[in-house]
Protein backbone atom coordinates (compact mmCIF):
# COMPACT_ATOMS: atom_id res chain seq x y z
CA UNK A 1 0.00 0.00 0.00
CA UNK A 2 1.18 3.60 -0.67
CA UNK A 3 1.96 6.28 1.60
CA UNK A 4 -0.67 8.14 0.28
CA UNK A 5 -3.23 5.51 0.97
CA UNK A 6 -2.10 4.63 4.35
CA UNK A 7 -2.07 7.99 5.45
CA UNK A 8 -5.80 8.01 4.40
CA UNK A 9 -6.83 4.91 5.79
CA UNK A 10 -5.02 6.36 8.84
CA UNK A 11 -7.46 9.61 8.87
CA UNK A 12 -10.76 7.55 8.44
CA UNK A 13 -9.92 5.65 11.74
CA UNK A 14 -10.05 8.69 13.63
CA UNK A 15 -13.65 9.87 11.68
CA UNK A 16 -15.74 6.75 12.31
CA UNK A 17 -17.93 6.46 15.09
CA UNK A 18 -16.42 4.58 18.70
CA UNK A 19 -12.56 4.33 19.60
CA UNK A 20 -10.56 2.13 17.46
CA UNK A 21 -6.92 0.95 19.73
CA UNK A 22 -3.40 1.47 18.05
CA UNK A 23 -0.93 -0.72 19.75
CA UNK A 24 2.80 -0.28 19.94
CA UNK A 25 5.37 -2.60 18.46
CA UNK A 26 8.61 -1.57 19.35
CA UNK A 27 10.71 -3.73 16.69
CA UNK A 28 9.71 -5.62 13.36
CA UNK A 29 8.56 -9.16 14.77
CA UNK A 30 6.61 -7.18 17.05
CA UNK A 31 4.89 -5.13 14.31
CA UNK A 32 4.46 -8.37 12.62
CA UNK A 33 2.30 -9.93 15.35
CA UNK A 34 0.30 -7.05 16.63
CA UNK A 35 -0.84 -6.68 12.40
CA UNK A 36 -1.48 -10.58 12.57
CA UNK A 37 -3.85 -10.03 15.32
CA UNK A 38 -6.25 -7.86 13.16
CA UNK A 39 -5.11 -4.50 14.75
CA UNK A 40 -5.80 -1.41 12.02
CA UNK A 41 -2.53 1.13 12.68
CA UNK A 42 0.35 0.65 14.68
CA UNK A 43 2.60 3.49 16.24
CA UNK A 44 6.14 3.25 17.83
CA UNK A 45 6.97 3.20 20.84
CA UNK A 46 9.79 5.62 22.57
CA UNK A 47 9.90 3.52 25.95
CA UNK A 48 9.86 0.57 24.02
CA UNK A 49 12.83 1.39 21.81
CA UNK A 50 14.54 2.45 24.41
CA UNK A 51 14.51 -0.54 26.41
CA UNK A 52 15.34 -2.57 23.62
CA UNK A 53 18.87 -0.56 23.23
CA UNK A 54 19.52 -0.77 27.04
CA UNK A 55 18.54 3.27 27.79
CA UNK A 56 15.81 5.34 29.78
CA UNK A 57 13.62 6.67 28.37
CA UNK A 58 12.60 10.59 27.79
CA UNK A 59 15.86 11.45 28.61
CA UNK A 60 16.90 12.56 24.81
CA UNK A 61 18.59 9.10 25.45
CA UNK A 62 17.41 7.87 21.97
CA UNK A 63 18.84 10.08 18.60
CA UNK A 64 16.24 11.09 15.94
CA UNK A 65 18.25 9.05 13.70
CA UNK A 66 17.80 5.83 15.83
CA UNK A 67 14.05 6.60 16.23
CA UNK A 68 13.38 6.97 13.00
CA UNK A 69 15.34 4.30 11.52
CA UNK A 70 13.72 2.06 13.48
CA UNK A 71 10.04 3.47 12.69
CA UNK A 72 11.22 2.88 8.96
CA UNK A 73 11.43 -0.64 9.66
CA UNK A 74 8.63 -1.09 11.10
CA UNK A 75 6.84 0.80 8.99
CA UNK A 76 8.35 -1.50 6.11
CA UNK A 77 7.10 -4.90 8.31
CA UNK A 78 2.98 -4.38 7.51
CA UNK A 79 0.94 -2.86 5.15
CA UNK A 80 -0.48 -0.97 8.00
CA UNK A 81 -0.39 2.65 9.11
CA UNK A 82 2.17 3.80 11.09
CA UNK A 83 2.21 6.66 13.64
CA UNK A 84 5.65 7.68 15.88
CA UNK A 85 6.56 8.85 19.01
CA UNK A 86 8.39 11.27 17.71
CA UNK A 87 9.16 12.44 22.21
CA UNK A 88 9.89 15.99 21.88
CA UNK A 89 10.60 16.46 18.13
CA UNK A 90 14.13 15.80 19.26
CA UNK A 91 14.87 19.24 19.93
CA UNK A 92 13.62 22.44 21.75
CA UNK A 93 13.48 24.60 19.18
CA UNK A 94 10.15 25.41 16.79
CA UNK A 95 12.69 24.81 13.76
CA UNK A 96 13.85 21.70 15.12
CA UNK A 97 10.27 19.95 15.18
CA UNK A 98 9.60 20.76 12.01
CA UNK A 99 12.40 18.93 10.26
CA UNK A 100 11.41 16.03 12.28
CA UNK A 101 8.19 16.40 11.12
CA UNK A 102 9.38 16.11 7.47
CA UNK A 103 12.42 13.05 8.33
CA UNK A 104 9.06 10.83 9.71
CA UNK A 105 7.26 11.34 6.73
CA UNK A 106 10.22 10.42 4.32
CA UNK A 107 10.94 7.51 6.64
CA UNK A 108 7.30 6.19 5.33
CA UNK A 109 5.19 7.23 8.69
CA UNK A 110 1.54 8.85 8.28
CA UNK A 111 1.44 10.40 11.67
CA UNK A 112 3.49 11.08 14.61
CA UNK A 113 3.04 13.33 18.15
CA UNK A 114 5.06 15.70 19.76
CA UNK A 115 5.30 16.24 23.34
CA UNK A 116 5.84 18.91 25.32
CA UNK A 117 7.99 17.78 27.69
CA UNK A 118 11.97 18.84 27.73
CA UNK A 119 13.05 15.67 28.85
CA UNK A 120 15.24 18.12 31.36
CA UNK A 121 13.87 16.67 35.17
CA UNK A 122 14.62 20.06 36.67
CA UNK A 123 12.53 21.99 34.32
CA UNK A 124 10.06 19.33 32.51
CA UNK A 125 7.48 21.04 30.93
CA UNK A 126 8.27 23.92 28.06
CA UNK A 127 6.48 27.36 29.14
CA UNK A 128 2.36 27.44 27.16
CA UNK A 129 3.80 29.94 24.68
CA UNK A 130 6.72 27.92 23.32
CA UNK A 131 5.02 24.61 23.20
CA UNK A 132 2.44 26.28 20.94
CA UNK A 133 4.60 27.50 18.44
CA UNK A 134 6.54 24.50 18.52
CA UNK A 135 3.01 22.49 17.49
CA UNK A 136 2.28 25.29 14.95
CA UNK A 137 5.69 24.24 13.47
CA UNK A 138 5.10 20.74 13.19
CA UNK A 139 1.45 21.49 11.86
CA UNK A 140 3.08 23.93 9.48
CA UNK A 141 5.11 21.13 7.95
CA UNK A 142 2.95 18.47 8.35
CA UNK A 143 0.51 20.51 6.03
CA UNK A 144 3.27 20.99 3.38
CA UNK A 145 2.99 17.09 2.80
CA UNK A 146 1.55 15.78 -0.26
CA UNK A 147 -0.62 13.86 1.70
CA UNK A 148 -2.49 14.15 5.34
CA UNK A 149 0.17 13.09 7.96
CA UNK A 150 -1.31 13.30 11.55
CA UNK A 151 -0.21 15.07 13.98
CA UNK A 152 -1.06 14.68 17.41
CA UNK A 153 0.09 17.05 20.30
CA UNK A 154 0.70 15.30 23.77
CA UNK A 155 0.40 17.54 27.05
CA UNK A 156 2.52 15.70 29.23
CA UNK A 157 1.62 17.33 32.46
CA UNK A 158 0.59 14.06 34.22
CA UNK A 159 3.01 12.23 33.44
CA UNK A 160 5.24 14.51 35.36
CA UNK A 161 3.75 14.72 38.77
CA UNK A 162 1.33 17.74 37.57
CA UNK A 163 -2.08 16.29 38.05
CA UNK A 164 -3.35 20.08 36.88
CA UNK A 165 -6.50 19.18 34.66
CA UNK A 166 -7.59 22.83 34.20
CA UNK A 167 -3.57 24.06 32.67
CA UNK A 168 -3.74 20.60 30.55
CA UNK A 169 -7.39 20.93 29.29
CA UNK A 170 -5.93 24.81 28.66
CA UNK A 171 -2.62 23.67 26.45
CA UNK A 172 -5.00 20.67 24.91
CA UNK A 173 -7.31 24.01 23.55
CA UNK A 174 -4.01 25.90 22.34
CA UNK A 175 -2.57 22.65 20.73
CA UNK A 176 -6.00 22.32 18.44
CA UNK A 177 -5.94 26.21 17.43
CA UNK A 178 -2.33 25.83 16.69
CA UNK A 179 -3.84 22.56 14.02
CA UNK A 180 -3.15 19.74 15.82
CA UNK A 181 -5.30 16.97 14.73
CA UNK A 182 -5.26 14.90 17.53
CA UNK A 183 -4.39 15.51 20.90
CA UNK A 184 -3.00 13.60 23.82
CA UNK A 185 -2.74 14.07 27.47
CA UNK A 186 -1.42 10.90 28.72
CA UNK A 187 -1.42 9.53 32.20
CA UNK A 188 -5.05 11.01 33.44
CA UNK A 189 -6.54 8.73 36.30
CA UNK A 190 -9.79 8.57 36.51
CA UNK A 191 -12.64 8.35 33.41
CA UNK A 192 -14.25 12.06 34.96
CA UNK A 193 -11.00 13.18 33.93
CA UNK A 194 -11.05 11.82 30.46
CA UNK A 195 -14.25 13.01 29.40
CA UNK A 196 -13.69 16.52 30.97
CA UNK A 197 -10.69 16.85 28.07
CA UNK A 198 -12.93 15.15 25.35
CA UNK A 199 -15.34 17.61 25.93
CA UNK A 200 -13.42 20.71 26.31
CA UNK A 201 -12.13 20.26 22.53
CA UNK A 202 -13.42 19.20 19.52
CA UNK A 203 -10.15 17.21 17.83
CA UNK A 204 -10.01 13.54 18.23
CA UNK A 205 -8.66 12.70 21.53
CA UNK A 206 -6.10 9.56 22.39
CA UNK A 207 -5.75 8.76 25.88
CA UNK A 208 -3.58 5.96 27.31
CA UNK A 209 -4.33 2.62 28.54
CA UNK A 210 -4.66 2.13 31.71
CA UNK A 211 -5.97 -0.85 34.39
CA UNK A 212 -8.73 1.67 35.33
CA UNK A 213 -10.08 1.91 32.04
CA UNK A 214 -11.62 -0.35 29.23
CA UNK A 215 -12.23 0.22 25.40
CA UNK A 216 -16.00 0.34 25.68
CA UNK A 217 -15.54 3.02 28.94
CA UNK A 218 -13.51 4.89 26.77
CA UNK A 219 -15.40 5.46 23.85
CA UNK A 220 -18.37 6.05 25.95
CA UNK A 221 -16.83 9.06 27.58
CA UNK A 222 -15.76 10.37 23.63
CA UNK A 223 -12.47 8.70 23.16
CA UNK A 224 -11.57 7.87 19.57
CA UNK A 225 -7.88 6.26 19.58
CA UNK A 226 -6.30 4.35 22.83
CA UNK A 227 -3.04 3.74 22.56
CA UNK A 228 -0.60 1.44 24.78
CA UNK A 229 2.66 3.55 25.01
CA UNK A 230 5.42 0.91 26.49
CA UNK A 231 3.21 -1.34 28.36
CA UNK A 232 3.59 -3.88 25.53
CA UNK A 233 7.32 -3.89 25.69
CA UNK A 234 6.80 -3.54 29.73
CA UNK A 235 4.92 -6.98 29.62
CA UNK A 236 7.49 -8.50 27.44
CA UNK A 237 10.81 -7.69 29.21
CA UNK A 238 8.58 -8.80 32.59
CA UNK A 239 7.81 -11.91 30.96
CA UNK A 240 11.77 -12.42 30.18
CA UNK A 241 12.40 -11.41 33.54
CA UNK A 242 10.13 -13.89 35.87
CA UNK A 243 11.54 -16.66 33.23
CA UNK A 244 15.49 -15.59 33.59
CA UNK A 245 14.68 -15.71 37.72
CA UNK A 246 12.81 -18.72 37.48
CA UNK A 247 15.77 -20.69 35.71
CA UNK A 248 18.72 -18.25 37.93
CA UNK A 249 17.29 -18.79 41.27
CA UNK A 250 15.06 -22.04 40.69
CA UNK A 251 16.88 -24.10 38.58
CA UNK A 252 13.38 -24.32 36.90
CA UNK A 253 11.92 -24.05 33.45
CA UNK A 254 8.25 -23.90 34.79
CA UNK A 255 7.86 -20.63 32.09
CA UNK A 256 8.15 -23.13 29.08
CA UNK A 257 4.56 -24.10 29.88
CA UNK A 258 2.85 -20.83 28.65
CA UNK A 259 5.02 -20.18 26.00
CA UNK A 260 3.37 -19.86 22.14
CA UNK A 261 4.43 -22.55 19.81
CA UNK A 262 6.93 -21.57 17.23
CA UNK A 263 4.87 -22.62 14.68
CA UNK A 264 1.97 -20.00 15.76
CA UNK A 265 4.87 -17.32 15.90
CA UNK A 266 6.24 -18.53 12.47
CA UNK A 267 3.35 -17.49 11.09
CA UNK A 268 2.95 -14.07 12.22
CA UNK A 269 6.53 -14.00 11.05
CA UNK A 270 6.07 -14.64 7.45
CA UNK A 271 2.88 -11.96 7.66
CA UNK A 272 0.22 -14.17 7.98
CA UNK A 273 -2.99 -14.15 10.24
CA UNK A 274 -1.76 -16.04 13.71
CA UNK A 275 -4.22 -18.61 15.11
CA UNK A 276 -7.23 -17.18 17.03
Amino acid sequence: MMQSERAAAFRLLHERPGAFVIPNPWDVGTARVLAGLGFEALATTSGGLAMTLGRHDAQGAVTREEALRSAAAIVKATPLPVSADLENGFGDYPEVVAETIRQAAAAGLVGGSIEDATTRPDDPIYPEPLAVERVAAAVEAARSLPFPFVLTARAENYLYGRRDLDDTIRRLKAYEAAGADVLYAPGLRSIDDVRAVCAAVSRPVNVLAGPRFTVEELADAGVRRVSLGGALAAAAFSAFLRASREVREKGTFGFLADVAPRRDLAAFMSGRPGPS
